[in-house]
């Protein structure tokens, strides 16, 4: 049987990941894993995080599973984290995934599931799992112009251009906010302008959000999510915890499929139950279990909102200082788009040679696109890397 296995590609990144590990060279700068790290180089349990599972176990009594779909109870404080009333409760079925990764895979299935030949457009470019999990299950997928490699922002042109040919019945892939791997977004103008290509063609959006809480804040990042929500007939919504909560060993996501036809959610609610047991039966609780208690604990939230702040505001700090620091090297302003980009990553825009260039000359480590993590930066690092990239002539 294993000798018809085929080989497969590995996977860039952690390929990157291990490339890091063997580098002995002192001040080698980690950017490609695509997770949050403080100025310590740790991903740290939040506070709230902490004193949530010290009540939990000193209360939890039993181990015992939940429910094909998850804790109800997780689903209302995730809803109302993410929609906070755009959507009465009664137009939305949900259920618990293993991280937004499995939320993100029970949604493809799900399309699938319900018209097989379903085109999904998908940005150029995008979180390379997409890809991969849309090709695994045989699902046609449509680019649209997404980044202008030249400003570092939205292309915003092309991608409506791109968008002309939807056909009904067709889902559109969109970042919530926190565009991966470019860090550059829509604004509210142009998301509306989005939602009126969508409704006029009959297409469906889809909606990752996996960084809500480390862009303009929780309610700012949520505005674009909140808005199509309210403007479209169907809507999927494929929403994390590993990020703003911190909880990525854990695996804690949702997937929410809302309907303006209350009598379409039973059934929804019905296949999200079904896809959960045919893959793995229940979604893992603990995560879940926390988030719950710290939403519905005013201390614990209060408490948890402040960490939250100080993260964002902190990688928002260094996206500051890198663009400063490049502004003062090159004599120009070339690199502004640092400080305007949101979230973990932003996009370069230069070559895999420079990026190869920046690992071997420099010990900066990027993925091949030159997608670099903010959160891998300190105030130390910070003057290495903008020399490296003055020095590599990016």
């Amino acid at each position: 049987m294993f000798d018809k296995l085929s080989s497969q590609p590995v996977d860039k990144i952690m390929q990157l990941m291990q490339m890091y590990k063997l580098d002995d060279r002192e001040g080698k700068i980690d950017l490609g894993v695509g997770v949050y790290k403080n100025a310590s180089g740790i991903t740290p349990v939040m506070r709230a995080v902490k004193a949530a599972e010290k009540q939990l176990w000193e209360t939890q009594e039993t181990k015992s599973y939940v429910s094909l779909v998850g804790d109800v109870a997780y689903h209302d404080v995730m809803i109302d984290l993410v929609l906070n009333g755009a959507v009465a409760r009664d137009q939305i079925a949900a259920a618990a995934t293993p991280g937004g990764t499995g939320a993100c895979r029970q949604a493809f299935e799900m399309i699938k599931m319900a018209e097989p030949r379903t085109r999904v457009f998908v940005s150029d470019p995008t979180w390379p799992n997409h890809l991969s999990i849309l090709k695994y299950l045989g699902i046609e997928t449509v680019p649209y112009r997404y980044f202008d490699s030249e400003s570092r922002a939205v292309d915003f042109a092309g991608m409506m251009e791109d968008l002309q040919g939807l056909r009904a019945g067709d889902v559109v892939l969109l970042h919530g906010c926190c565009h991966n791997p470019t860090g550059a977004n829509l604004n509210l103008t142009e998301w509306k302008l989005v939602v009126d290509v969508l409704n006029a063609k009959g297409a469906m959006p889809m909606i990752d959000l996996a960084y809500q809480g480390f862009g303009d804040g929780l309610d700012e990042d949520a505005a674009a999510t909140r808005l199509v929500a309210a403007s479209c007939p169907e809507v999927l919504i494929a929403a994390s915890c590993s990020k703003n909560f911190g909880v990525y060993r854990e695996r804690t996501g949702i997937l929410m499929a809302l309907s303006a036809d209350k009598s379409k959610v039973a059934v929804a609610q019905e296949n999200l139950s079904f896809l959960n047991r045919q893959n793995y039966s229940f979604p893992p609780d603990h995560g879940a279990r926390v988030v719950t208690m710290i939403l519905t604990d005013p201390a614990l939230r209060k408490m948890w909102e402040e960490e939250l702040e100080e993260t964002r505001l902190g990688m928002l700090r260094l996206r500051e200082q890198l663009a400063a620091e490049l502004k003062r090297l090159s004599n120009s302003d070339r690199f502004g788009f640092l400080a305007q980009h949101r979230g973990m990553f932003s996009r370069l825009g230069t070559t895999p040679e420079m990026v190869e260039k920046l690992r071997v000359d420099h010990g900066v480590y990027m993925v091949g696109d030159s997608r670099m993590n903010i959160a891998g930066l300190n105030e130390a690092t910070i003057p290495v890397l903008a020399k490296a990239i003055i020095d590599a002539e990016i």
